[in-house]
């Protein structure tokens, strides 16, 4: 039996020419659900795992599969769905998961076999079971289970070309943030996977970066922070040699011997949600935990990077609070808290989260024609009425921030600064630059698309 999973591209977002461009070797990550499918995968099974972000291959010459798996975030839907038309075409069923397929279960089921929502160590050699007994049910309900129950992520079955390498150790978010579906897909209670299994596992890891994909590595109570510094110490204890970056929350700037053991476990950056800037941007995406304890963000960092461990931090534009000049605020907030590197995403609202049923009730949604506007819900593009913006001065706004934050003079004081007290800025520079050009570039497209828009929906160029 021949079982083929698929990591579908998205058209707008330019990974499939990855190897072309320098910069995006950083930028591609491996498709971890589909390694870990592959490990719930019993062994008379053959599996080809497709990323399509490093290339769209001629389906038609793989070997014919028995069945199809595809997964899929927002952004990455109206690709799933083509890719499951053209095999169903052929009389081959298809199986979708992940988030979106959870989230929008109606919808996806219109265009593929079976369903698979949630997370699929409960239920995918059911799956397979009844593929082969000829009973393949359309909806199969994963459960939230431990994370014992979790393989090691197959990660012989891809090819090379990555930058880095990827592994989870814990599932589940109790912040519960009105933008973000972490909650109603993982759950929010904090679930950590077992320490022999990802010692294991990073071994198996061939690439010397890894990014922990967490939705946060070190977890918010003092429990949750023990189970870290054990898996710290371990993964010190094991010589893995790897270097990684993952996601936390400042929280992990209170701990002197936690960001000590972390950096002699190989972690290099981490990525943390600012969010917003204000108090009242903060509380209206319920993010309240950053406002704790009177907490002064710029020392936090400071604490952080002192520690030789770039902080690039994430924040959002578009919030109800937000006024004309949140650009220029949120670069401001950035510089002063001395962030190495930085994002900002327009406010998406995405199936299965508090901000998307609010902004549906209010009629607030505008790139509405679906599925095929899914592929606008990157973050990258403004899909939304915003209280206080039209589209054009929303780009404005994130377009100032880019310029303000990203400037040349900036982006050196930030290399020499890490020349001067951490040795190589490397990474800094490539991050930096990185974000800069794909600023820029983002600005260019969605301009160019507003031009052609259908009312106040882009369209593609």
């Amino acid at each position: 039996m021949h079982l083929l999973l698929i990591n579908p591209s998205n058209s707008l977002v330019n990974f499939i020419k990855s190897n072309e461009k320098y910069w995006h070797r950083y930028r591609v990550w491996k498709p971890l659900g589909l390694l870990v499918i592959a490990g719930l995968t019993p062994p008379e099974w053959d599996i080809t795992i497709v990323d399509e972000n490093l290339g769209i291959p001629d389906y038609e010459a793989i070997p014919r599969p028995d069945l199809v798996g595809v997964t899929a975030f927002t952004s990455q839907a109206n690709r799933a769905y083509q890719i499951a038309e053209s095999f169903r075409r052929r009389d081959i069923p298809v199986v979708m998961g992940g988030i979106h397929a959870s989230m929008c279960q109606s919808e996806a089921a219109e265009y593929v076999d079976a369903i698979v929502t949630g997370e699929a160590e409960s239920i995918w050699k059911t799956v397979l079971a009844d593929h082969c007994n000829g009973g393949l049910k359309p909806l199969y309900n994963g459960e939230q289970v431990s994370m014992e129950h979790t393989p090691l992520a197959r990660h012989d079955l891809l090819p090379t070309g990555y930058r880095l390498g990827s592994i989870q150790t814990t599932r589940g978010c109790p912040l519960n943030c009105s933008f973000c579906s972490v909650t109603s897909f993982n759950g929010g209670r904090y679930r950590h996977r077992p320490i022999p299994d990802v010692i294991a596992e990073m071994q198996s890891i061939k690439e010397e970066y890894v990014l922990i994909v967490d939705d946060n590595f070190i977890g918010t109570s003092a429990r949750h922070i023990e189970h870290t510094k054990d898996l710290l110490r371990a993964m010190v204890k094991a010589g893995l040699n790897k270097k990684f970056i993952t996601q936390v929350t400042i929280n992990i700037a209170d701990d002197e011997e936690l960001l000590t053991l972390a950096v002699s476990a190989g972690m290099f950056g981490v990525y943390i949600g600012f969010e917003s800037p204000n108090a009242e941007g903060l509380k209206e995406i319920h993010k309240k935990f950053n406002l704790q304890n009177h907490r002064n963000m710029r020392e936090s960092v400071q604490r952080i990077r002192r520690h030789g461990i770039i902080v690039a931090g994430a924040f959002i534009i578009g919030l109800d609070v937000d006024e004309k000049g949140i650009g220029r605020q949120i670069a401001d907030a950035a510089n002063s808290y001395g962030l190495d590197t930085m994002n900002v995403m327009f406010l998406t609202p995405l199936p299965g989260t508090s901000l998307w049923e609010r902004m549906v009730e209010e009629g607030r949604i505008t790139a509405n024609v679906f599925p095929a506007d899914w592929k606008y819900y990157t973050l990258s593009y403004p899909v939304a009425k915003y209280t206080n913006f039209t589209w054009s001065e929303i780009i404005t706004e994130n377009q100032v921030c880019t310029r303000a934050f990203y400037s040349y003079p900036r982006i050196l004081r930030r290399v020499f600064d890490h020349i001067r007290y951490r040795g190589s800025a490397f990474l800094t520079l490539v991050g930096n630059l990185s974000n800069r050009r794909n600023g820029f570039h983002a600005y260019k497209k969605i301009s160019r698309q507003m031009e052609l828009s259908r009312g106040d929906v882009p369209v593609d160029v």
